[in-house]
C-alpha cells in the first residue's frame, strides 16, 4: 500500500493502543468484559432463538459453526502469537458456551 497521511494516521493509531493494552491491569480488564459479553450474547441469543420457536436447529448449527471456526482461528497459530483482539474473541467464545450451558441447567431443572 501507498504511504498516505490516512494509513499513517492507522499506524500510530494501532501502535498507541498496542502501546496502551501492554499495561497487564488494562488487558485483564478487556478479557473480563469479552467474558461477560459472550455471556451476554448467549443468553440473548438463546432466548430470542427459543421464544420465536423457529429455526431453532438452524441457530443452534450456525452457532456451533461460529464457534468451531473461532476455535480454528484461534488455535491455528498463523496468527501473531499473543494477540489481544485473539484472545479477546477466544475469552468471549468461552463466556458464550458457558451461557449456553447455564441456560441448559436452567431449562433441566
Amino acid at each position: 500500500m501507498q504511504n498516505t497521511r490516512l494509513n499513517d494516521l492507522f499506524d500510530a493509531i494501532a501502535q498507541r493502543l498496542g502501546k496502551w493494552l501492554n499495561n497487564p491491569w488494562r488487558r485483564w480488564s478487556l478479557l473480563i468484559i469479552s467474558f461477560l459479553l459472550g455471556i451476554f450474547l448467549g443468553t440473548a441469543i438463546s432466548t430470542t432463538a427459543g421464544q420465536q420457536a423457529r429455526l431453532d436447529i438452524v441457530v443452534a448449527a450456525v452457532l456451533v459453526f461460529i464457534t468451531e471456526v473461532t476455535s480454528r482461528i484461534y488455535y491455528r497459530g498463523r496468527f501473531a502469537v499473543g494477540s489481544i483482539w485473539l484472545e479477546c474473541l477466544n475469552i468471549l467464545k468461552i463466556g458464550f458456551i458457558y451461557s449456553l450451558f447455564i441456560e441448559a441447567f436452567k431449562l433441566g431443572s
